[in-house]
């Protein structure tokens, strides 16, 4: 079933298949659409001085260990990916990029983020536009940013260094002073 996403049920939103079950993911609200942009925005601009990555969004699928999930954001080799087939991506991308939504709370952000590490994704980033919040999670731990700070470089992604302002650039911009 996880292979053949034509199958699954027609849905507002979108579905992950995770150990044998098909999660909802309703449709996104303003800052999580948003802050969804800017982050998509920022990967892609990163991309064209570095062609040997791909960039996806809008639930970037990907097929790991059996089970299908759909990043907000993915970033993953050129060269590991094949050609394309019209499926899910088989292999895990260096970064994958979660904004919370409205009905999401830290704990699901969390363990989506400790999914990704366990299947071989490098760097998740946890994007929190109610609280204009970054947490980048590593096999090493975590760590959480605020302000105008900037997320580091991680040494899979050269030159990819982002100011939280870059990623909530529309939020703040709607957020009433």
């Amino acid at each position: 079933m996880a292979e053949q996403p034509e199958t699954w049920p027609r849905v507002e939103g979108s579905l992950e298949l995770v150990e044998g079950k098909l999660l909802y993911m309703p449709p996104c609200a303003d800052r999580q659409q948003y802050t969804c942009a800017d982050v998509l925005m920022t990967l892609g601009i990163w991309r064209r001085a570095h062609p040997e990555f791909l960039v996806a969004g809008n639930e970037a699928g990907m097929l790991l260990g059996g089970d299908s999930r759909g990043a907000d954001a993915a970033v993953w080799r050129l060269d590991a990916t094949g050609p394309h087939r019209g499926r899910f991506q088989r292999v895990p991308p260096v970064l994958a990029v979660e904004v919370r939504g409205e009905v999401e709370d830290e704990a699901e952000l969390e363990a989506k983020a400790r999914w990704y590490l366990d299947h071989g994704v490098e760097v998740v980033w946890l994007v929190f536009p109610a609280d204009l919040r970054v947490t980048v999670v590593t096999a090493v731990g975590a760590s959480e940013l605020t302000g105008d700070a900037e997320i580091p470089e991680h040494v899979s992604l050269p030159g990819l260094r982002v100011s939280l302002s870059e990623l909530f650039a529309q939020v703040a911009a709607t957020t009433p002073r």
